[in-house]
Order: structure tokens, then sequence, then C-alpha cells
């Protein structure tokens, strides 16, 4: 069993900064993944940015456009986004989640990640 422990979600203007912080416990072999997604209201789960730990790589939604910070601390165990010039349209339930089978290369879809967060909620005001 594995928990991910998110946390730093809240309500904020347009224009502020927040950043969400992703922990994942409870087994003993590593992940090969981790990413934070986000869903909106009526809306797809989608991917905001994703690490893959053994390819050292980084992937961020295309919306991200270099607003968005995805840094690994502790290898395999806690990744932080931070998020940075916020907009009403990036508010949204952010969902952490884990690979730990490393059986695909698509890091922008949901079905890659066996585990998930129960999600933090980031509001954002005009």
């Amino acid at each position: 069993q594995v928990d991910l422990a998110e946390s730093g979600g809240g309500v904020v203007q347009a224009g502020d900064s927040l950043t969400l912080s992703c922990t994942a416990s409870g087994r003993e072999k590593t992940n090969v993944a981790m990413a934070w997604f986000r869903q909106a209201p009526g809306k797809v789960r989608e991917l905001v940015a994703a690490i893959g730990w053994r390819v050292n790589i980084k992937v961020y939604g295309n919306f991200v456009k270099g607003r968005f910070t995805l840094v690994g601390d502790n290898p395999q165990k806690t990744i932080h986004l931070r998020l940075n010039s916020l907009k009403p349209e990036d508010t949204a339930v952010y969902y952490c989640a884990a690979d730990y089978r490393g059986d695909s290369d698509n890091y922008y879809s949901p079905t890659k990640y066996g585990y998930w967060g129960q999600g933090t909620q980031v509001t954002v005001s005009s």
C-alpha cells in the first residue's frame, strides 16, 4: 500500500503563488515517476507536471508555459510544485500521482500512475 500525502492548496488571488508538496510512503520499492495532475469541474484530468527519476526527465502540461516548476526532493519520495502567476483558470483540484510499475512512457496519461492522493483544492480569485 502506498500513501501520497499532499499539502499546500488554498485560496489565492490572481497573480499570487503557491507551492504544492507530495510525499510518498508505505512501500519499500521505489517509484519510477511522480506527477501532479489537476481536474476542474466538468473537465478531464490533465497533467500539470511529472518527473521520471530513472531517466531524469521532467514534463509539463502545454498550458504551463513556464509558470510552474516541479522539483524533486528526497528522490523518489517527495515532489514540490511551485505555481507562479496563478490565473482563475488554474482553479482545480490538484492530485499527486505515483508510478511503481514503469511500464509506460506516457507521462501525460493518468493510466500510467497506479497510486493517487486525495487531492488538494487550489482556488484562484480574479
